[in-house]
């Protein structure tokens, strides 16, 4: 058995938050898949509104303080991330973005995530794709297909959660933890065409 690192990055701004809530139920999703896979996990927690000031700071000088860069480090050296924002003016908050763009730009490339979201409305339910997907894309993170979106109704459910909300998040847990996990090629669908010959080397004879 496989121990794997899962950093959690909640830019929810309120103590209790529905951006914590979202977090830590595809935490515990993660956690449970991966070891249905038969790994173990440790998982971090990286609150962004403890680190508010410090970021601003290393935007203006450049140097993290050490909690800062405890917290960077954690999210760089993790083998799976999770990250959830609140929804702000249609897309990621601030403080999301100001951590986003304190890492150094290759920071998360191969890294698989979990991008989840929160907001007062339904409304917003496409940011995970118009906003954050776009965003990870960039920095050259491995997205999981299913993004998670959720509004006050969805925490109307049995247990405190909606029941589409649950298969989304178990679906999305799944998925990071297939990355995580290493089988994300096993379950690849195989090209039945992969290993045809070209009409270049149909010609030569080569085939």
């Amino acid at each position: 058995m496989s121990t794997r690192t899962l950093a959690v990055v909640s830019a929810g701004l309120s103590t209790p938050s529905s951006t914590r809530l979202l977090a830590d139920r595809l935490t515990a999703a993660t956690v449970a898949a991966l070891r249905a896979r038969g790994d173990d996990a440790t998982v971090e927690v990286v609150e962004l509104r403890e680190h508010a000031r410090d970021l601003a700071d290393h935007l203006v000088t450049g140097f993290p303080s050490a909690p800062l860069r405890a917290a960077i480090d954690t999210v760089v050296g993790a083998d799976g991330l999770i990250a959830v924002t609140p929804v702000f003016s249609a897309s990621y908050s601030g403080l999301f973005k100001t951590f986003v763009d304190v890492l150094d730009k290759d920071a998360l490339t191969g890294m698989p995530v979990l991008l989840g979201a929160t907001a007062g409305t339904a409304r917003h339910s496409l940011v995970v794709e118009h906003a954050l997907r776009p965003l990870f894309a960039y920095l050259r993170a491995i997205a999981v297909p299913t993004g998670v979106f959720a509004a006050p109704e969805d925490w109307a459910g049995a247990g405190g959660v909606d029941r589409a909300l649950a298969t989304r998040i178990d679906r999305a847990a799944g998925e990071l933890a297939d990355l995580v996990a290493g089988r994300a090629t096993e379950r690849r669908p195989v090209d039945p065409f992969a290993d045809v010959p070209s009409f270049e080397e149909l010609l030569r004879g080569e085939a």
